[in-house]
């Protein structure tokens, strides 16, 4: 364990960085790893309640909604030197001078969960939830053998409260889930190649919220 992430395994009152350290990393279909539990509980009321509101489906940068201090200070924390040290050891990968991004989802659409990869400019993809027991059968993240068959799947991850997903960004990497419409509120972050990805993809992520206002105004 690295330094920055020893210490943060002891002291962060938010992220249980001892379990992340804990979980091996599966290496087939491709590289990802499952952490239920990774915020730790007694966090959970106040990140939970410093959710931004959000109405309508796709991602939004989380620089563009209202958050309370209790989630902005989790951002923080996810984007700072210790977790960054953490899963660099743990995919192996050098991640010093990455840019990081971070988009929020609170509701599910129909066309929500299709098979794909995340794109080349993204190095490491973690998901952190923040939905109460899920029953439904639809949301459940798949992470697949391939891209032909949704019920072909190495793991399935229902999106509970304070659960992690993280894969390393490959071509193999495929993943998805049946669909669902409702509520179900996600952290992605993301390591991304460089800087110039990252001033790319706000702007991309603004405009597409620019859109969803206007033609929800216009509704």
């Amino acid at each position: 364990m690295s330094s920055f992430a020893a210490e943060t395994a002891t002291t962060s009152p938010r992220l249980d960085m001892a379990r992340f350290e804990a979980t091996p990393l599966q290496r087939a279909p491709f590289e990802f790893l499952i952490v239920p539990g990774f915020l730790k509980r007694e966090a959970l009321p106040a990140v939970e309640r410093d959710f931004p509101e959000i109405t309508s489906g796709g991602s939004f940068p989380a620089t563009s909604l209202k958050c309370g201090p209790a989630f902005k200070e989790l951002l923080d924390e996810l984007q700072g030197p210790a977790v960054t040290a953490a899963f660099a050891a743990k995919f192996g990968l050098d991640l010093s001078g990455r840019p990081t991004m971070v988009t929020l989802r609170g509701q599910s659409r129909s066309k929500d969960g299709a098979i794909h990869t995340d794109s080349k400019t993204k190095l490491v993809t973690a998901l952190i939830y923040l939905n109460s027991e899920w029953e439904s059968d639809g949301g459940r993240l798949r992470m697949l053998n391939g891209p032909d068959d949704l019920e072909n799947y190495a793991a399935e991850v229902p999106p509970e409260t304070g659960t992690l997903v993280a894969f390393r960004c490959s071509p193999e990497a495929w993943h998805g889930h049946k669909p669902f419409v409702g509520q179900r509120r996600s952290i992605q972050l993301n390591w991304l190649t460089d800087a110039s990805v990252l001033k790319r993809e706000l702007k991309r992520h603004a405009f597409s919220a620019l859109t969803k206002k206007l033609l929800r105004f216009g509704a």
